[in-house]
């Protein structure tokens, strides 16, 4: 088997599991495997499991807290930042890449430091921050809120508040929403609309479709996505591709009126091959 054709059986697998059940780096580096087709992933998730057997040894030498330890093996032993000079490079959001050059987006950043956190047993979440992608974890009872992308520091309520008025406007306000756990499928949404953005962005339509398909593979549930291959593949011309895609929502969506609605475009669309 190809590492393509193993990197796509991972995600349909990932696909049919439950959320609780998903192997964050495992689907990233699967991910990142779409992009580099001809790269094994073994060296990688040999070092995403150095990391976090690195994690265990400093716990165990005692006197480091979780995410002192994260911070010491992840950032300084290993050597990972964030990338605030060449924020937008499509490198970033592509885990092999993030491994080979040690810096990334803060997304994938925080599945490094998920995966490092979860593999010795914590309990480690993302949170549900727009904009800027942060992890929460568990101590001595205390939910803490780290930011990986930005030397591993504690965000307090007031730096949470700032980060939010400076990316949703000045009259946006913290809520419970915000610090909400996201489950595991949408934190690979997440990382792969980065990189969907950026394609669509310097006009890249296909690259931005091809994301889209390797985002179905392991959520075929999301009717969003659904939508946005019909929508892409519509613009592109490919009518039965597109019929496809709105035929998926008519079948799959959870309420009558975005079957209806779908329907109704499947039927403007087949008006269209004749």
């Amino acid at each position: 088997m190809t590492p393509r054709a193993k990197a796509e059986e991972i995600l349909r697998d990932i696909g049919a599991r439950p959320d609780d059940d998903i192997d964050l780096a495992e689907g990233a580096l699967a991910l990142a495997a779409l992009d580099r087709p001809g790269v094994a992933l073994d060296r990688y998730r040999d070092h995403t499991a150095r990391l976090a057997a690195d994690v265990g040894d400093v716990l165990a030498g005692g006197g480091a807290t979780l995410v002192e330890a994260l911070n010491r093996v992840v950032l300084h032993s290993h050597g990972y930042h964030g990338d605030m000079l060449t924020y937008d490079d499509i490198q970033n959001a592509n885990l092999m890449r993030v491994i080979d050059r040690k810096k990334g987006l803060p997304v994938a950043l925080g599945i490094l430091y998920l995966h490092a956190a979860r593999a010795r047993g914590f309990a480690a979440d993302g949170i549900n921050f727009p904009g800027h992608f942060m992890i929460r974890t568990g101590e001595d009872g205390a939910r803490l809120i780290i930011d990986p992308f930005n030397e591993g520091i504690e965000r307090s309520a007031v730096d949470l508040r700032e980060l939010l008025k400076a990316t949703a406007g000045i009259e946006a306000e913290l809520t419970p929403e915000h610090y909400a756990a996201v489950g595991n499928r949408d934190i690979l949404v997440r990382l792969q609309n980065n990189i969907k953005a950026r394609h669509e962005r310097a006009g890249r339509p296909e690259d931005a479709l091809r994301v889209v398909e390797g985002m179905l593979m392991f959520a075929p549930g999301m009717m969003p996505l659904w939508r946005e291959a019909g929508v892409i593949n519509a613009r592109l011309g490919n009518l039965g591709a597109a019929i496809e895609a709105f035929q998926a929502i008519v079948e799959g969506a959870d309420s009558d009126s975005a079957r209806h609605d779908a329907a109704a475009i499947v039927q403007k669309l087949k008006s269209r091959l004749h």
